[in-house]
């Protein structure tokens, strides 16, 4: 049985009435506490339902997309993304769930977490250094790292994220790159892993942060790349 917890709430007159009138209405006729609990429950489920479905704009907004309409109109704007006469209307008709079902692309609800974000751009920040360091060695170490990373050191580059599993990080990945213009040496390249990264570059992470510190005007050695490379393997820790 889920805890439950008392509390005390004062209310006027006029609500109690309300809710004698709406408990009243009820076929088992509930207790003032038991009606006020229903109610509550009723108006935080209309609530969420409600936000999901709607669309909700400040007077500034309405204002400023009356005024994006009209100017449409005055420059005789035939081709735009967005409909400003279906905003209008949903707007003076007060159709706040319609631009939902319209416009399901722009209202979709869904917002890159803050902590996505800060991980991909420590991931291609330290690939970038890694790929710009690399191809500054020589040969000789070039087939060093070959050797002792091997597999991994005989293509070094970055491989990306998963695009079945890690969709939402090869999203925020491709956007540094292609509308950011970050990150300039990953452009054109497929960033499509088509296996599970997060653990592998989690491990290269926790192994490039005491080198980031030592990195200032210089790169990576060989020795440095060597032990990021070797990070990528599974290691199951002993019991």
């Amino acid at each position: 049985m889920a805890r439950t917890e008392r509390f005390e709430m004062r209310v006027d007159e006029e609500i109690l009435e309300r809710i004698d009138r709406w408990r009243g209405s009820q076929d088992d006729v509930p207790s003032r506490a038991e009606a006020t609990r229903r109610l509550i429950e009723l108006g935080l489920a209309s609530s969420v339902e409600t936000s999901d479905e709607i669309v909700k704009f400040s007077d500034g907004e309405r204002v400023l997309i009356l005024m994006m309409r009209d100017l449409y109109k005055r420059l005789k704007v035939e081709e735009a993304e967005v409909d400003a006469d279906f905003l209008a209307d949903a707007i003076y008709g007060g159709h706040y769930w319609a631009p939902k079902w319209e416009m399901s692309g722009v209202f979709h609800g869904e917002e890159d977490d803050p902590s996505d974000v800060h991980f991909v751009g420590d991931v291609l920040d330290m690939w970038s250094q890694i790929e710009r360091s690399y191809e500054r060695l020589d040969e000789k170490e070039k087939a060093r790292i070959a050797r002792e990373a091997e597999p991994f050191g005989k293509d070094v580059r970055l491989r990306g994220f998963d695009g079945n599993n890690e969709s939402s990080l090869l999203g925020i990945a491709n956007f540094f790159i292609k509308k950011m213009g970050r990150f300039e040496e990953f452009r054109g390249r497929d960033l499509n892993s088509h296996f599970p990264s997060v653990d592998i570059h989690k491990r290269m992470l926790a192994v490039y942060a005491p080198m980031e510190k030592m990195l200032v005007g210089r790169g990576l050695n060989a020795d440095q790349i060597i032990q990021l490379l070797q990070a990528q393997a599974y290691r199951a820790t002993e019991p």
